[in-house]
């Protein structure tokens, strides 16, 4: 019986040491797959934490630090991350439907297969993202600096890219169906294969205005 209740305490306390090793802010204990719809971390160091398939439906990232962060096939929807360092954060395949990035730095991004249709990148900084294969229908992507970022395959039918930077970005195979691309600027970006049917290109520099 002595040594059982033994083996118990050791249990028990190597469960209190594991479970110490996921900090709670208010109330969200900071995991892979945890659950936290609706959570306020704005502000929060969350630097190079794995969070791969967690439910921030809804949450608050204004300010946060998010740089290296894994926020892979992550539930991302109307979470609210302005103002946040991405910083080569992990976003593949996350969904990220009519979230707020606007001021955001998200150098070298990993973006790939990232879904972000109707979500908001104003003047957010994505040098150098790699959002191949995303979805971002409708997305807003005003001012936003995409340089020497890679969009191929992307699919942005209605996509507002007003005044944003394309300079030197991979726009192959780029879907841009009714896209708005005035004032942006494509100098020097590969637009092989991309489509730009019926998309508004007023004082583009490098758009196709003979497509």
């Amino acid at each position: 019986m002595r040594k059982l209740g033994l083996m118990v305490l050791l249990f028990a306390i190597q469960g209190t040491a594991t479970g110490e090793e996921f900090p709670v802010v208010g109330g969200c204990t900071l995991k892979p797959h945890t659950e936290c719809p609706g959570a306020d971390l704005s502000g929060q160091d969350l630097s190079n934490m794995d969070l791969t398939g967690a439910d921030f439906n809804g949450a608050n990232f204004r300010g946060t630090d998010l740089r290296h962060a894994v926020l892979k096939n992550a539930n991302l929807r109307k979470a609210d991350f302005t103002g946040a360092n991405l910083s080569r954060a992990d976003l593949r395949h996350a969904n990220a439907r009519v979230a707020t990035f606007d001021n955001a730095s998200m150098q070298a991004l990993k973006g790939w297969a990232m879904f972000a249709q109707v979500a908001s990148f104003k003047n957010a900084d994505l040098t150098g993202a790699n959002l191949e294969f995303a979805r971002v229908a409708k997305a807003r992507f005003h001012d936003a600096t995409l340089q020497a970022a890679s969009l191929e395959m992307v699919w942005a039918p209605k996509t507002d890219f007003l005044g944003a930077n394309l300079r030197d970005a991979n726009l192959q195979e780029t879907k841009f169906y009714d896209a708005n691309l005035k004032d942006a600027d494509m100098t020097g970006a590969r637009k092989h294969f991309a489509i730009f049917q019926d998309a508004y290109m007023e004082n583009c520099k490098g758009c196709p205005l003979d497509w």
